[in-house]
């Protein structure tokens, strides 16, 4: 006589454990605390023909050439990668049109943008963003046209660009959480680039520790079901 099975197919059967192991992974993953947006810091950049280039040196050693267009960006961002670009017109004519050459010096055009609201540290209102032609000395470098144009600047004690035009009035380069909100400046030798510190470089122990065990459970699960097939 020829063995009737009673109940669903172990096929149906796996399918729903490892749909629920599934769901309950999901719900872990959620759960994990949310890590940090990155920092809010001023981004130097460099026109590159049609294009914005992160620039390679910092405005205090950079010496741009006549006729260069550079940029400066407010905005919390976790590297140079996803760093916001500074927006508004770009062209050294346009910007320069009004600032007529000068034996012995250079002009730079400039593009100052000062972020937006959501950028903006609590309880300050970013300017609008603003364009401005540097006629400086040959041998100056883009923080002299900078300061020629755009003071007071302020710097912390690792020459970190922190304000341009007295923009914000507080803070330089600290971390900032997912919502915004200042967490801690970065420590000695980071940079506001992004980098991270251990605490917000991945899934807690507990968290991995919960993935490995719904694995194994789904392991077992398929075992189990091919086993009851066989």
């Amino acid at each position: 006589m020829t063995r009737v099975r009673s109940g669903r197919p172990a096929r149906f059967v796996a399918g729903a454990v490892l749909a629920a192991l599934f769901a309950s992974l999901f719900a872990v993953l959620a759960a994990a605390p949310a890590q940090a947006a990155g920092y809010r810091y001023w981004s130097f950049w460099d026109r590159d023909g049609a294009k914005w280039a992160y620039a390679t040196q910092g405005p205090s050693t950079a010496r741009p050439d006549d006729g260069a267009v550079q940029g400066f960006r407010f905005s919390v961002s976790e590297d140079s990668q996803d760093s916001a670009k500074p927006r508004g017109p770009a062209d050294f004519g346009t910007i320069c049109a009004k600032t007529p050459a000068e034996d012995g010096k250079k002009r730079v055009a400039l593009v100052i943008d000062f972020g937006t609201a959501q950028d903006a540290p609590d309880g300050e209102t970013p300017p609008k963003p603003r364009t401005a032609c540097a006629r400086v000395a040959d041998d100056a470098t883009s923080a002299d046209a900078l300061a020629a144009v755009a003071k007071p600047l302020r710097y912390d004690s690792n020459a970190l660009l922190c304000a341009i035009a007295d923009y914000p009035k507080s803070g330089c380069g600290e971390q900032v959480s997912g919502n915004g909100q200042s967490e801690k400046k970065p420590t000695t030798g980071e940079s506001a680039q992004g980098k991270k510190d251990a605490s917000d470089g991945g899934p807690s122990v507990g968290l991995i520790a919960g993935v490995a065990a719904i694995a194994v459970l789904g392991a077992s699960a398929v075992w189990q079901a091919r086993r009851r097939r066989g």
